[in-house]
């Protein structure tokens, strides 16, 4: 069964349209631990989730674009970035964290924008992995699992969290790697 060519890209313009509601929803009622907050980290959760779906119907129907692409790491990082913003406005997350990875992923952004009339810089492998590391930490710090298990799901969070950041930053720098040895390999051809 064909599906319509454009439908993975709209899902990932759906996933970015989500990004506001889903904050909205977490800083409505002050990030108290009531509905508003559940209705937050299951929109979060969807919307991230969706990630898989769009790509996985782009390459099985051989519909890969470089909008796609290029948008699909954007929704990622609208979502997450809009979440780590949101934990910090509540005094949840620190603020240099969100500022930490806010810096690498506008700045792989902005990179990706520069190079793109050159070539498309597609998600690596740990690009791949830091969004997952993020999607499950921020998940489970917007999910107020304290209200039903206790306390000590705080340590897991600041385990997943910290496990995040560090992929956050390792990725970027496997970026920047990649791209100057690739820089300096198509110098050196004749």
């Amino acid at each position: 069964m064909a599906i319509p060519r454009q439908l993975p890209n709209t899902i990932t313009i759906v996933r970015i349209l989500c990004a506001p509601v889903f904050l909205w929803l977490l800083l409505a009622d002050g990030g108290a631990d009531g509905a508003m907050r559940w209705w937050a980290a299951a929109l979060f959760i969807v919307a991230i989730a969706t990630d898989g779906i769009d790509g996985y119907l782009a390459r099985r129907h051989d519909i890969v674009t470089d909008l796609g692409k290029l948008l699909d790491p954007i929704a990622d990082k609208v979502l997450t970035g809009f979440a780590f913003i949101g934990l910090s406005i509540l005094g949840e997350l620190p603020w240099w964290v969100t500022i930490v990875v806010l810096i690498r992923e506008v700045g792989i952004t902005v990179y990706r924008f520069m190079v793109v009339s050159d070539h498309v810089l597609a998600a690596a492998w740990m690009g791949k992995l830091k969004t997952l590391a993020q999607a499950v930490a921020l998940s489970l710090a917007l999910l107020p699992l304290w209200t039903l298990v206790g306390d000590w799901i705080f340590w897991v969070n600041g385990v997943t969290m910290t496990i995040a950041v560090i992929l956050t930053i390792a990725s970027g720098i496997d970026y920047v790697v990649t791209e100057v040895r690739a820089a300096r390999a198509k110098r050196s051809l004749p």
